[in-house]
């Protein structure tokens, strides 16, 4: 009962916070074509990589979940170090996680959040540019800018309608299934792990920070669900700034990314990507630890405990209920919504580099635009995309490297 109790006050905390974020990411996703931002991450100095770091910050896309637009707009036409920053900017944090950081880690993290990721993705993408070899145009010679596609006009309440649909169905089924498993790993933290366990780390912030990063780096969490775990972490007993570098170094390294970095971009950019986020955790966590009021940081009255004692609070319990909703129908069209194409048309493409819902719907968005797709049903699990109508296979293929993946020949 405890594991459950502990659960539903972190729930009933961040609800209203991320149905919030959920809600502003649509507006953004809606009104601000993606090709916006890639023509501001189209140059090469610093103050392409100040602005790719700065628009990567309110996006709430995960780790992986950020590869495919990061791709498609290195390949529209932006730099390395551009890219780099955006990729480092992007996973730490988002206007959701922001606002669930603020709900149950005080206002000190959740400012904090944005600015470790600014500096962050700014001295990451300062140091790839400083080992970028291009061409004076910008590009490899094997890489083309893709041109931009006339965009149908639509109305404000289509845009307010996908808006909707982006934030509280697309977005919750990418980021969903890891906000809830954050969530029972915190309970389960709260609950069963015994309160001395991590005393004698405690007293020693930089051995703990080395530590969780053996753990963070390659943890695949996305940025609102590493908010509980770090609450649970320091309620057990590590320093704040322990629990910083979890918020820095999960959401925004794992080995998935890594390993595509260093396909799409090189390995030198992939070492830069990882040792900025490493480097940059450890420096933010120590400041935290060590040089800013240890008042700013306090989140002992944000116990699970006290939803033992405290009252029904009638807003956040309908927000929980509208967020538990909102996550039931993103299991019920990830598990059920696989219709199946019957007609001769249908045709099979194995997509390479998908690793999340996010990516998974990136796919399916960009195979369903090309002329003559009546349906198109992509498997996570298999990687494997059917798409039935009379199509052109090169116009599909086009398509997914136009998201930022490709197909398996």
């Amino acid at each position: 009962m405890e594991l459950l109790h502990s659960f539903l006050y972190m729930l009933n905390e961040m609800s209203p916070y991320i149905l919030l974020g959920f809600l502003i990411a649509g507006l953004m996703h809606a009104f601000v074509p993606q090709r916006t931002f890639a023509r501001h991450l189209s140059g090469t100095g610093a103050k392409a990589v100040f602005k790719s770091a700065l628009l990567g910050i309110p996006l709430p896309l995960c780790s992986c979940g950020v590869l495919p637009t990061a791709v498609a707009m290195r390949r529209n036409g932006a730099s390395r170090a551009a890219a780099t920053s955006f990729l480092i900017s992007t996973p730490q944090t988002g206007v959701d996680s922001i606002a669930a950081t603020w709900s149950l880690l005080g206002p000190a993290f959740a400012l904090l959040r944005p600015l470790a990721a600014l500096v962050t993705a700014v001295i990451g993408g300062v140091a790839v540019g400083r080992t970028e070899q291009r061409p004076a145009h910008g590009l490899r010679p094997d890489e083309t800018v893709a041109e931009d596609a006339p965009e149908a006009p639509r109305r404000f309440g289509r845009k307010c309608l996908d808006a909707l649909r982006y934030g509280c169905i697309d977005l919750v089924g990418s980021i969903g299934g890891w906000l809830v498993a954050g969530l029972i790993v915190a309970a389960l933290i709260t609950v069963y792990v015994p309160a001395d366990l991590f005393s004698a780390l405690g007293s020693r912030p930089l051995m703990a920070m080395l530590a969780v990063l053996l753990i963070a780096v390659p943890m695949y969490v996305c940025a609102t669900g590493s908010i509980p775990i770090a609450l649970s972490l320091v309620l057990k007993g590590l320093s704040p700034g322990t629990a910083f570098v979890l918020l820095m170094a999960g959401p925004a390294a794992n080995f998935a990314s890594f390993a595509l970095i260093s396909r799409e971009m090189g390995r030198k950019a992939a070492i830069v990507y990882l040792g900025s986020i490493v480097l940059g955790a450890m420096a933010f966590g120590l400041a935290i630890d060590y040089l800013l009021p240890a008042e700013w940081f306090r989140v002992a009255g944000a116990h699970p405990a006290a939803c033992h004692t405290g009252g029904f609070d009638l807003f956040s319990g309908v927000c929980s209920a509208v967020l538990v909703l909102l996550l039931a129908v993103s299991l019920a069209r990830r598990y059920h919504h696989k219709t199946l194409i019957t007609n001769t048309m249908n045709k099979e493409y194995t997509i390479e580099g998908m690793n999340c819902d996010h990516c998974r719907a990136a796919v399916a968005k960009s195979i369903a635009a090309v002329e003559g797709v009546e349906q198109v049903d992509v498997n996570l699990a298999t990687g494997v995309a059917t798409v039935a109508g009379a199509h052109d296979a090169e116009a599909v293929a086009a398509a997914v490297r136009s998201a930022g993946f490709d197909i398996k020949a």
